[in-house]
């Protein structure tokens, strides 16, 4: 009778302990759901929610201490046991990396990534600067497809038990209160294991591509897989050549009504940023009035000026260059700028174009069907299928190196020279900027015990073949060309 008494004890203790849990995290107190906002419209930028906590957030002490439960996961040239590892930026006196928010779903604070995710880089004028971070610009020491596999094999090892887990989110938090321990111990562990193997099995096509390196993604067939469900096995090989460089974002207000994205699929800019959030939130979930505050403040956003010298003479020799050979095309206003220039007449890779079909297109129509706000439907309705890439405006070119839509050519100079004549392979992931050829330095393999991702131009979608534009240009004109394109 004793032992009957005291196990109908503990089985009370326990239920009791879960009804704490259940009332706690899911009973309707303003403490349960918050989504992280900041008055700072580049921090916010930088570390705002734009809605993914609900469906998409990693329980932040998990989040936490994966770096170093999983150490052996990292990349083989990790110096620290964080995501900086994966060139995530980091800012003095911050927790986060650029690009992570912390909010609070159910009661738990919970990690999600957002837009500068892609869209924030980093330049050093020497080794040993100071690393100077720019909002708008694209990503360049960001391997998103390294912290990707991350969570697929953290997600497969068998140490992801609760048993394992816990004495790590015990000793980084310091100690989490009885009903935080208990709903990490029941629910949050378990969850998330779960949702990360889901995901993992959905992120499979990865096995079948090349490595994409710092700066560059899959957007398509993310898209694919995790939106439509499409089986891998229905994915033709050309599908998943589509890698290419993240683009700046800086200037959209005078980006409206020209032809985006890469292969210039979509001319609305609302559409564009909702499209890009859906690589981190559920329709359903997208907190449009933050999205909304991003897009307003990138509106009017400028690059930063070229921080070199600049030989002013030079310069306006090159201007005369430019507008002659480029300005049609690539300076605002040009004929063409913002136009889709065929394939064959660029003759660049096509890995990227043919990632986006005409299926996908159709399939999109389908997302924010039913959903709206202040008023207005917010289905898409402006994807097309294309036959080339986006004659794009090149503001801040100076800072968007490796060149061509899937970052095939290292600088400015080498892009300028017949395709036979550029490097074969170089190094991506430097910050350190060569004012020279007008790009980052690309031919060292490793400095201060960072090891950089070797680029081969002879894998598929890799191809840095094609623009020919500019490459018959006498040389002293091709000098003076890149001196003034440092002023844009």
């Amino acid at each position: 009778m004793r032992i009957l008494q005291k196990t109908l004890t503990t089985l009370g203790a326990l239920f009791a302990s879960i009804a704490l849990i259940v009332v706690f995290f899911l009973g309707p107190f303003p403490w349960n759901n918050t989504s992280q906002s900041f008055a700072d419209i580049d921090k916010h930028f930088r570390y705002g929610s734009i809605g993914g906590e609900a469906t998409n957030g990693l329980p932040y002490w998990i989040w936490k201490v994966m770096p170093e439960m999983f150490a052996d996961k990292l990349p083989a040239n990790a110096t620290a046991k964080d995501y900086t590892a994966f060139g995530f930026l980091k800012e003095p006196g911050e927790d986060l990396p650029i690009g992570f928010s912390r909010s609070k779903t159910l009661g738990i604070d919970v990690i999600t990534q957002n837009c500068a995710t892609c869209h924030v880089g980093s330049v050093r004028t020497t080794k040993k600067s100071p690393h100077v971070l720019i909002s708008g610009m694209p990503a360049n020491t960001v391997n998103l497809q390294g912290y990707i596999q991350f969570l697929r094999d953290v997600a497969n090892d068998p140490r992801f038990v609760t048993n394992q887990l816990m004495p790590y989110i015990e000793k980084a938090s310091g100690g989490l209160n009885p009903i935080q321990k208990l709903a990490y111990q029941f629910v949050a562990i378990p969850q998330t294991r779960e949702q990360l193997t889901r995901q993992s099995a959905s992120l499979a096509f990865m096995d079948k591509q090349i490595p994409y390196g710092p700066g560059r993604i899959d957007t398509f067939s993310f898209y694919k897989t995790l939106r439509f469900n499409t089986p891998i096995s229905q994915m033709r090989k050309e599908e998943l050549q589509g890698i290419a460089d993240y683009p700046p974002v800086w200037r959209q207000g005078e980006r409206v009504g020209m032809k985006l994205h890469w292969d210039g699929n979509n001319d609305s800019v609302n559409e564009r940023n909702k499209s890009a959030s859906l690589a981190l939130v559920q329709p359903t979930t997208i907190n449009f009035p933050s999205l909304h505050r991003v897009r307003d403040w990138l509106m009017d956003l400028q690059p930063p000026e070229y921080p070199f010298p600049i030989e002013a003479s030079l310069a306006e020799k090159g201007k005369t260059i430019y507008a002659n050979t480029c300005a049609e095309c690539h300076a605002f206003g040009g004929a063409k700028t913002g136009t889709v220039e065929d394939i064959k007449n660029i003759l660049t890779d096509r890995g990227r174009l043919d990632s986006y079909t005409s299926e996908l297109a159709a399939n999109q129509y389908s997302l924010f069907s039913e959903i709206s706000y202040k008023g207005e439907d917010q289905r898409f309705t402006h994807f097309r299928k294309t036959n080339g890439y986006a004659n794009l405006p090149l503001d801040g070119v100076w800072l968007r190196a490796p060149y061509l839509h899937n970052g095939s050519v290292p600088t400015l100079a080498d892009l300028l020279r017949k395709p036979e004549q550029r490097p074969k392979s170089f190094y991506r992931g430097n910050d350190v900027y060569d004012p020279t050829k007008l790009g980052f330095v690309s031919d060292v393999a490793e400095a201060d015990g960072h090891s950089y991702f070797r680029y081969d131009t002879t894998l598929p979608g890799n191809l840095n073949s094609g623009h020919l534009y500019g490459t018959d240009l006498p040389e002293e004109e091709k000098t003076a060309l890149i001196e003034y394109m440092k002023t844009l």
